[in-house]
């Protein structure tokens, strides 16, 4: 029998036996017969069909006189509501199972269509996306990260250091808790240097509360190039902007641009002519072999290089070698004019970037203008320094002189200040310092004028008051000569004397040795053309010897906020502590004192004077300890008597043998004597005379390593005399001053220097 119809066999007995007998355990037998088709998995149909043909049976077998009871129907049906009972509930367990099922198969379709959809709209951003876990580890990348860093998804994860971390860069900010926004230099796979913007956010992960962060990276190198060039730029205009020559521009300029493009060496040849050898100005390494004749510093490449970097187009940048994916350095001219070149060599080959060029091309324009306003400045101060050569006073000055000028407009080294030292025929020396009213060159062309005037009444013998008187006349006749103010005056060096008078100017300042400096407020009347005097005042002052006379013009003592009365103590004071030093030194130290910090707003004209010194006499024990003493005293005086240092040296080297000589050998027998040296001074003549009371000792014939000592002292002298003739010896020794060589403006900034850093 089968499986199905022994099942319908028990539902119709126990159907039978429940509608005889209607009990509640027949319910529970219908429940397990329920239970019993869902196991054995009978159908409904066939169960249903097999109910109603049982209870049909039953009711035809059932006595005529039982048919009238209508409880057989219900009673078979509450048993197949029971047996029907576990059937519904697994059905309604199936269609739970079966909504749950799709209800998961729907959000697992969503699920994977929103993945789709974020997998989609990550790599359709063109900034690179990533995500780091909590200790900084990059899980997940898009490909726009991967092109930007050369650093894909194929290779997830990345801990830290990441691969494309910079070494020499700044560190990685921390992602910390909070968005982030920062920008950071990486080095990508290929070798390149990349600065990337980053953006970062914090987040939850719903699944195991962990705390991730998200963000993009975008390319900012552009930005960044053009940022840094335009501050390379500005950096190299603001450290040439102040510079006026061209060597101040290239020594501060070439190693501005050294540092910003990474260069080890920076080297400009510039030619003057076309046949001339090239100035050449190094900077960085091999500095050290700079030399104003280029042959000595420029090796055969590099001069080639220059040579044909010279004749290419203006601001044409050249690599060295041609053509190789590397680069040693590169060549360029410099400026427009053909006549310069550059050579920046790096310490190491490298490829140039188009970004490279950019920058090495900016600079170096802004390097050419410099150089080309530099070079106008030249110019134009070469061609005022010739003006003012030929019409501000002498190149050489008497002894004991000395001048400085110095304008208050430097490019031009020009202004309205003058000076002038006339030796006259009588053996007098004229002074004249003028100040024309104004500045710069209409001011010179002025100056020139009167200047040449008051020569010329020097020459012709006009005296100080004479002079002003006739020049009153000739600046009548002169635009822009009136209230011109001038002192002249005519030193008298033998007599002791000076006569002057001023119109209208600073009072001379004259110091006695060791003394405060005190004014000489006599002969003034008005400036020049203002009014018509009956006669210009004169005044005389005796120069005691040693005694110091400075003669300036009002830009030395005229400040803003300070009182004139002031300038004249300061001046009065240095003249009291300088009185054994060189008048150029005296200048010196009076400039020091009164310059004020920001430079003197007026142009300053200044003449010093040194009068001859009391002679010298100095009488010593004939032993060597007594040479240094005298030493020292010689040089002492010869600086009071303004005899340059490097002929004092030669002096007071001559007068050491001298008195040698007469320790060593007047005296070698023992017998104790002296030794006697007097020194003088005249106009423009020392002289140096020793004399002791000794023996001569005749000049061995063959001297050996001694005896040279007459030899120095000839060498060392213009004039030498000995004589031993009488008791004793006496031996003179003379040398005439030079004329000071002195410049009548400050020296060209700049002129011959090289860079040596």
């Amino acid at each position: 029998m089968s499986e199905l119809a022994e099942f319908l066999s028990a539902y119709a007995d126990a159907l039978r036996r429940h509608v005889d007998s209607p009990t509640q355990a027949g319910l529970s037998d219908g429940y397990e017969l329920g239970r019993r088709a869902l196991v054995e998995g009978i159908s409904l149909l066939d169960l249903t069909e097999n109910h109603f043909r049982v209870v049909q049976d039953a009711e035809q077998r059932r006595p005529e006189q039982d048919q009238s009871d209508s409880r057989l129907p219900e009673i078979a049906l509450e048993f197949l509501l029971q047996t029907l009972v576990p059937l519904d509930i697994a059905t309604r367990g199936y269609l739970d199972g079966t909504r749950r099922y799709e209800q998961q198969r729907t959000r697992a379709d969503d699920l994977a269509g929103r993945d789709a959809f974020r997998t989609a709209l990550v790599e359709s951003l063109q900034d690179g996306f990533f995500v780091a876990d909590a200790q900084g580890t990059i899980i997940e990348v898009n490909t726009a990260f991967g092109a930007l860093t050369g650093y894909g998804a194929a290779e997830i994860p990345y801990p830290l250091p990441h691969p494309w971390s910079a070494p020499e860069g700044p560190r990685y900010p921390d992602l910390g808790t909070e968005a982030q926004r920062f920008v950071i230099p990486i080095r990508h796979r290929d070798g390149r240097n990349v600065w990337l913007a980053v953006s970062t956010s914090a987040l939850i992960k719903p699944e195991g509360n962990e705390r991730i962060f998200v963000g993009t990276i975008r390319d900012v190198t552009a930005e960044h190039d053009a940022q840094a060039r335009d501050q390379a730029a500005s950096r190299l205009a603001t450290a040439v902007g102040a510079a006026t020559s061209v060597v101040e521009v290239l020594a501060v300029g070439l190693d501005e641009l050294r540092r910003t493009v990474g260069a080890e060496t920076a080297v400009v040849a510039v030619w003057p002519s076309r046949n001339a050898a090239p100035e050449v100005y190094v900077s960085g390494a091999g500095a050290d072999r700079t030399s104003h004749n280029g042959d000595a510093a420029l090796d055969d490449r590099s001069r080639a290089l220059l040579e044909r970097a010279r004749r290419r187009p203006a601001r044409s940048l050249l690599a060295i070698p041609e053509g190789a994916d590397s680069s040693e350095g590169i060549v360029t001219p410099l400026g427009e004019t053909g006549d310069a070149a550059m050579w920046l060599r790096f310490a190491a080959p490298r490829a140039i970037s188009a970004a490279d060029w950019t920058l090495f091309s900016l600079l170096i324009g802004h390097l050419s203008l410099a150089v080309q306003r530099a070079r106008n400045f030249d110019q134009a101060r070469a061609t005022s320094l010739t003006l003012q050569r030929a019409m501000l006073g002498p190149i050489e000055l008497p002894p004991r002189f000395s001048v400085h000028y110095e304008p208050a407009l430097p490019p031009l080294e020009i202004g309205g200040d003058w000076y002038d030292v006339v030796p006259l025929r009588d053996g007098t020396i004229g002074v004249v310092v003028g100040d024309c009213v104004g500045r710069g060159l209409s001011a010179a062309v002025v100056m020139g004028q009167l200047r040449t005037a008051a020569r010329a009444l020097l020459l012709r013998g006009a005296g100080p008051a004479q002079l002003l008187a006739e020049l009153d006349t000739v600046a009548a006749r002169i635009p822009g000569a009136m209230c011109t103010t001038v002192c002249a005056a005519v030193l008298d060096p033998v007599r002791g004397l000076v006569r002057y008078s001023s119109a209208g100017h600073m009072p001379p300042i004259l110091a006695d040795v060791d003394a405060t400096g005190r004014l000489l407020e006599g002969g003034r009347s008005v400036p020049l053309a203002t009014f018509d005097p009956p006669r210009r005042p004169e005044a005389t002052t005796a120069l005691t010897p040693g005694s110091t006379l400075v003669l300036f013009t009002d830009g030395l003592v005229e400040q803003r906020g300070v009182d004139i009365d002031d300038g004249f103590a300061k001046i009065a004071s240095v003249l009291a502590d300088t009185s054994a030093r060189l008048p150029r030194e005296v200048a010196d130290a009076v400039l020091s004192r009164l310059r004020p910090a920001a430079g003197y707003d007026d142009d300053v004209a200044m003449v010093v004077y040194r009068q001859p010194p009391e002679p010298l006499r100095l009488d010593v024990p004939a032993l060597a300890d007594e040479l240094a003493v005298m030493r020292r005293t010689l040089k002492a005086w010869l600086a009071a008597a303004a005899v340059p240092h490097d002929l004092a040296s030669d002096l007071v080297a001559a007068a050491n043998e001298a008195c040698s000589n007469s320790i060593e050998h007047a005296y070698r027998n023992g017998d104790g004597g002296r030794v006697q040296l007097s020194a003088t001074c005249d106009i423009d003549m020392v002289v140096i005379v020793i004399t002791d009371t000794g023996n001569w000792k005749p000049r061995a014939s063959d001297p050996g390593y001694r005896g040279r000592g007459i030899e120095m002292m000839r060498a060392l002298t213009e004039e030498l005399d000995i004589d031993h003739s009488g008791p004793g010896t006496t031996v003179r020794m003379s040398v005439t001053l030079p004329a000071i060589a002195f410049p009548v403006a400050n020296p060209l900034r700049g002129t011959n220097r090289r860079i040596s850093g």
